[in-house]
């Protein structure tokens, strides 16, 4: 009994530090709002330790879930947000990184969504417009990439889950902007792949045990990004369910493969 009651404690104040710590990291990612017309949009922000002006960084771009939706700008940082305050990473690649935060009535992708079937029903239109947080994220995109410290050539994109459905969508909004891309548990219309599959790398994660977004949704990408000349790496990992972001954000070349990419090797 003695036993049982200090490894609970000692499981509790474990449970405590890494709340702590993980409080401390965020606070590492400035709170900001872009405002365009009418319309704002709430994002957080981590610069690389000793930020210049005069120097050029890298900009990675992340989508989050819908469960990050909101207002409070603090939820979109749940999940991949430690995987770039990691002290080694950040040293290893400095870059610009920016979570926006998507609205609790809004998606970033363009999808009909039908949440009473297991997996969800998505249908993505061909020809829609962009819904009004997508179109923030873009005016965000240009507005960074005017700023004289931003390499034009090393700009980066990723998501989970709607945030990866908003990173295929992305793409083909801006096929000519990315020179690699992530897409976690996510989905989209594979007649938009050609649009990039030959101007930005790829990598694609899903669970295979997926019962939220259907893993035959990134397999049609791949599928589709490849018939158009893509070459894009692919991981289904077999004991997964929706959360494969665990494993995506455990792979270790992960963040070398995203930044060693530049726009002119593609």
């Amino acid at each position: 009994m003695v036993t049982h009651l200090r490894i609970g404690i000692i499981c509790f104040v474990t449970m405590i530090m890494a709340q702590s710590v993980f409080a401390q990291q965020k606070e590492l990612y400035s709170k900001e709002i872009f405002v365009n017309g009418s319309d704002t949009l709430k994002y957080r922000m981590l610069l690389p330790k000793d930020f210049s002006e005069d120097k050029e960084y890298s900009l990675l771009i992340f989508l989050h879930g819908s469960g990050e939706r909101g207002s409070d700008n603090e939820k979109q940082l749940t999940h991949g947000s430690r995987l770039f305050t990691n002290e080694i990473n950040r040293g290893a690649f400095p870059a610009i990184v920016i979570f926006p935060q998507c609205p609790q009535d809004s998606y970033w992708s363009n999808v009909t969504v039908n949440r009473n079937t297991k997996p969800f029903s998505l249908e993505f239109p061909f020809n829609a417009s962009p819904t009004k947080a997508m179109q923030l994220v873009i005016s965000l995109l240009d507005y960074q990439m005017s700023e004289s410290y931003v390499n034009k050539g090393k700009i980066y994109l990723g998501g989970l889950s709607m945030g990866g459905m908003g990173t295929f969508e992305l793409l083909s909004r801006k096929p000519d902007t990315f020179a690699a891309a992530f897409a976690i548990c996510g989905g989209g219309n594979p007649e938009l792949a050609a649009n990039y599959a030959t101007t930005t790398d790829m990598w694609i994660f899903h669970g295979a045990k997926d019962d939220v977004v259907d893993p035959q949704l990134s397999i049609n990408m791949v599928s589709a990004i490849i018939k158009n000349g893509g070459k894009p790496n692919f991981n289904l990992y077999a004991d997964d369910n929706h959360n494969s972001w665990d494993s995506a954000f455990a792979e270790p070349q992960l963040l070398p493969w995203i930044f060693s990419k530049t726009k002119d090797e593609i």
